[in-house]
């Protein structure tokens, strides 16, 4: 991961983004590879989520996927979640790492905690720019959709 990152400021919380990949509004991260690219949760997804510890793959590599469709689920300490394809195309391989030991997800999520590779062409994806412009948008939602869940 390279040194260089943009930060979002969570409350008291620092949830930097490499500036070396690329940003799905799912709030993924996209390294390119060869033929597409490696997805993995962003640290803004994984400080809402906190302590992953259960995923599941609701379709079998490789096939080809369309965007936003389910293709798994993830529970945390915080919350539940389907997980949607960021882009069209191809999902060749699912990390097996983290079959077995999810929390891969919580140390390293920049790294060894990649979720998956499709092969697509990303016209959908983000900038490092436009992914902090789209969390702008979003986080007063997400700031009171926290506070209602804690006074539930």
């Amino acid at each position: 991961m390279s040194d260089d990152s943009l930060v979002f400021m969570m409350g008291k919380f620092e949830a930097k983004f490499p500036t070396d990949r690329q940003y799905a509004k799912n709030h993924t991260w996209a390294l390119p590879t060869a033929q597409g690219y490696r997805f993995g949760f962003t640290a803004y997804a994984v400080r809402l989520l906190q302590d992953v510890y259960f995923l599941e793959w609701n379709v079998d590599a490789p096939v080809a996927v369309k965007q936003s469709q389910e293709i798994g689920f993830i529970e945390s300490s915080k919350a539940e979640s389907d997980l949607y394809a960021p882009l069209a195309g191809q999902l060749t391989t699912f990390n097996p790492a983290l079959l077995s030991d999810p929390s891969q997800i919580n140390l390293d999520m920049y790294g060894a905690g990649w979720l998956y590779e499709i092969d697509g062409p990303g016209d959908e994806l983000m900038s490092p720019d436009q992914y902090l412009t789209h969390l702008e948008s979003v986080w007063e939602v997400t700031q009171r959709t926290i506070k209602g869940q804690l006074n539930e």
